[in-house]
């Protein structure tokens, strides 16, 4: 196996542990704008997950799906941004009220 494998392992662990605190943390979002862009969190947070899951086998996936797979990841990373932002954003809102 080579380094490359180890560091697809890792990611995927990290992103493992990061789905475990998206949804444990689910619970203290009940509503409101905070847990709308919390579900949107979590969506994006699960499809990240099964892609660095699936990061092994991309050396099995045609180079034309490769490049859809990484764009729609820079897609989705775009969103994951903009909704972190805005999140964070609600947060300080409610806190300065």
């Amino acid at each position: 196996m080579d380094i490359a494998n180890y560091i697809f392992i890792g990611a995927a662990i990290i992103m493992a542990y990061c789905m475990y605190l998206v949804v444990s943390l689910n619970k203290q979002f009940s509503g409101g704008l905070v847990g709308k862009y919390w579900k949107s969190l979590m969506f994006l947070v699960s499809i990240f997950t099964a892609g660095y899951l699936a990061l092994p086998f991309f050396n099995q996936v045609p180079e034309e799906i490769l490049r859809l797979t990484v764009a729609g990841v820079f897609l989705f990373g775009a969103f994951y941004v903009v909704i972190t932002i805005k999140l964070i954003k609600s947060i300080i809102e409610a806190f300065a009220e």
